[in-house]
């Protein structure tokens, strides 16, 4: 009886609250999908190569994180699970009075979860592993892996962790309900739906002031961010902090009345439709709701934040490879006597590299230095280099060198040491292993070093996966978190409003006007934390590139871009999902 009964609750409760579901379902997904790490492409090819060590790092970082993230996902959940108890409230009431025993309804609601829990359980670790393979082949393009280290995984201990992680939630949401039962009595369930809303309008002189002293307060927050910059941690940036949350609040507890007060001034606006209505609504409930869409504003802020410098930064390591070595290959060669010759590419062939044929274009030549120490370079030489590289990365190697040029050889000048810089041809990888056999060779000389590209890629390839994922990770799930909150209060709203939505039923407002009036209401809840945030945001990043712009190029295009496709479909699909849950809640209740 009670597994039948619960799995037609579950039913029902699906089709109206399917926002929990999708959440419960989507923090699955994820967390199996960030744990599986080792089956992503990236990182397994950076497990072939010697510096693998940064892999052990990634991996222990997001064991690091999950524990943080599962912190987020267990108080999401038990939010919701709070939402759902206080909509069926009535329900259980009703339980109660047709004679169950309070263990008895505690049992169902236990019986409820596990079907909820095995069922997320299973759709969210198929969606991770499905979202795991096009991650891996996204990073395997995004870090030029080759495809070979590509193949469909599955990761049992990341299932493991996932399964352990979700029961250990699922088991305080059955002591959450239990103890809700235990403790509530019979005519407080039977009324908690019964929500009278209190349409009071706030002064409009003390809405504007509200709303001016947020702005000021933001606008100081946002010139001390950009003058002092994000790195200068001290007393001054907890204040920056304060001020700017402060503001942020303010700015939400004066919508209730300076809105409302804005929209009252153009009287054919306020007037049209159902406009009249929706903000009233809206004025009762952000009344309640202030300090939360203030806390959903800044978490977005955190998930755009996160998201987008991760992104931005993640591409500007990727030039650091090409200003630390612009060529495949840098060898510098000491000769054993002062003044010297040498000739690099025969000793280089003669240890099986060949730079005829496994190079695309090299050039050798030696580094002058006088009786001071001071670097030169013949001018033929230096035009070869840029005859083969570019003038800019020509200039770069004077400049980093301190070079200056001379037109001949000088007897007040000697040869300090040859050098070799070469491009390869055909796979980088064969050739750097054939280049780096034929250097080992050379210790007959008076000494040697070299740097290569691939090597020097290798070792920032993996701040970069580590900076890409975390930030990832983090910005993910605090979009998941602020939208499913949104959801979660604008479902139990519109579910609050019934009564009202019923009175316009009875007026002879058609089914499209109230739900054009619901969508409005649940865009406005969903708009409005967004664009103060991304308000923020565009503060927040223009220091944060800043930063980043002192090390390399920033590419906001890129960040923007793929912080952009996340809000569309995360936060979007909690909004439209959240726009068919409150109309359907309403059809079922008028």
């Amino acid at each position: 009886m009670f597994s039948k009964l619960a799995v037609k609750n579950v039913g029902r409760s699906f089709r109206d609250y399917g926002v929990y579901f999708l959440t419960v379902a989507f923090g699955v997904c994820l967390f199996y999908v960030f744990n599986a790490l080792e089956t992503q492409s990236v990182i397994r090819y950076l497990a072939q190569h010697p510096r693998a060590n940064i892999v052990g790092a990634i991996q222990q970082l997001i064991g690091i994180l999950s524990v943080f993230v599962w912190v987020v996902l267990a108080f999401l959940i038990l939010y919701a699970s709070g939402f759902l108890v206080r909509r069926r409230s009535r329900e259980l009431g009703t339980y109660l009075m047709l004679g169950m025993e309070r263990w008895q309804v505690a049992r169902l609601l236990l019986a409820e979860t596990a079907v909820i829990a095995l069922t997320a359980l299973a759709v969210g670790l198929a969606l991770g592993v499905v979202l795991s393979q096009a991650l891996s082949l996204f990073t395997a393009g995004l870090f030029a892996v080759p495809m070979t280290y590509f193949a469909f995984s599955l990761s049992l201990p990341a299932i493991g962790k996932t399964v352990l992680a979700f029961a250990a939630i699922f088991l305080l949401v059955m002591f959450y309900h239990a103890f809700t039962i235990s403790r509530r009595k019979l005519i407080d369930l039977l009324r908690a739906r019964r929500v009278n809303q209190e349409l009071k309008v706030r002064s409009l002189g003390v809405s504007v002031v509200l709303f001016l002293v947020g702005c000021v307060l933001l606008a100081v927050a946002y010139t001390m961010l950009l003058t002092r910059g994000l790195l200068r941690v001290d007393e001054l940036f907890w204040v920056m902090i304060g001020l700017g949350s402060l503001g942020t609040l303010l700015f939400f507890r004066a919508l209730s009345g300076f809105l409302l007060r804005l929209c009252q001034t153009s009287k054919k606006l306020y007037y049209k439709n159902l406009n009249l209505f929706i903000l009233r609504q809206f004025n009762a409930n952000i009344n309640t709701t202030y300090r939360s869409m203030t806390v959903i504003c800044l978490m977005l802020l955190l998930a755009i934040g996160i998201t987008a410098t991760s992104v931005g930064l993640n591409n500007t390591v990727s030039q650091m490879a090409d200003q630390t070595v612009p060529q495949d290959v840098e060898l510098s060669v000491w000769p054993e006597e002062d003044g010297g010759t040498m000739d690099l590419p025969a000793l280089l062939t003669a240890e099986g590299f060949d730079p005829e044929q496994q190079c695309s274009r090299w050039i050798t030549f030696p580094m002058y230095q006088d009786e001071n120490g001071r670097s030169y370079l013949l001018q033929t030489d230096y035009d070869a280099y840029a005859a083969a590289w570019g003038k800019e990365k020509a200039d770069a190697f004077v400049e980093d060198w301190r070079i200056q040029m001379v037109s001949q050889e000088t007897e007040e000048l000697s040869v300090s040491r040859w050098y070799f810089l070469a491009d390869y041809a055909g796979d980088r990888q064969e050739t750097e292993d054939a280049f780096l056999a034929a250097v080992s060779g050379l210790k007959d000389t008076g000494g040697y070093s070299y740097t290569t590209k691939l090597s020097t890629w290798m070792d920032l390839m993996g701040t970069k996966v580590l900076v890409l994922f975390i930030g990832l990770y983090l910005g993910v799930v605090f979009l998941v978190a602020s939208a499913a909150v949104l959801a979660l209060q604008q479902l139990s709203q519109a579910a609050d409003s019934a009564q009202r939505y019923r009175v316009l039923s009875q007026l002879g407002v058609s089914r499209r006007m109230r739900g054009r009036a619901v969508d409005i209401q649940v865009f406005l809840a969903f708009f409005l934390p967004l664009a103060l945030a991304l308000i923020h945001a565009v503060v927040g990043m223009t220091a944060a590139n800043a930063v980043i712009a002192e090390v390399g190029k920033v590419d906001a295009a890129a960040s923007s871009a793929v912080t952009a496709l996340l809000l569309v479909a995360v936060y979007g699909g909690y909004f439209l999902a959240t726009c068919w849950g409150s109309r359907r809640l309403l059809r079922s209740q008028i």
